[in-house]
């Protein structure tokens, strides 16, 4: 966006100065610091903390949630052997 302000004579020298200093130019500078400004100047935006609600999962005694994965391979590898011929049965 393009437009025309007017700037206090201090703010011209501080944005001079850190022009200088950054070596931006002196709409690198002004976008800068009204960007650092602007974010300090509205409330402070903190996400809201996400807190997970745990409940029993309800499992039998001995059965590891760790390793239902290990118990799924298991599985899918019993119905597969089931559903091919072996080739001894032939």
């Amino acid at each position: 966006m393009r437009t025309t302000v007017t700037i206090d004579e201090d703010v011209e020298r501080l944005l001079r100065d850190l022009m200088h200093r950054s070596r931006q130019s002196f709409k690198a500078t002004l976008n800068t610091a009204l960007r650092i400004g602007l974010r300090h100047a509205l409330p402070d935006q903190t996400p809201k903390t996400f807190v997970v609600h745990a409940r029993p999962m309800g499992l039998r005694a001995g059965i590891d949630p760790a390793s239902l994965n290990t118990l799924v391979d298991e599985v899918e590898v019993e119905a597969f052997l089931e559903s091919t011929p072996h080739r001894g049965d032939a």
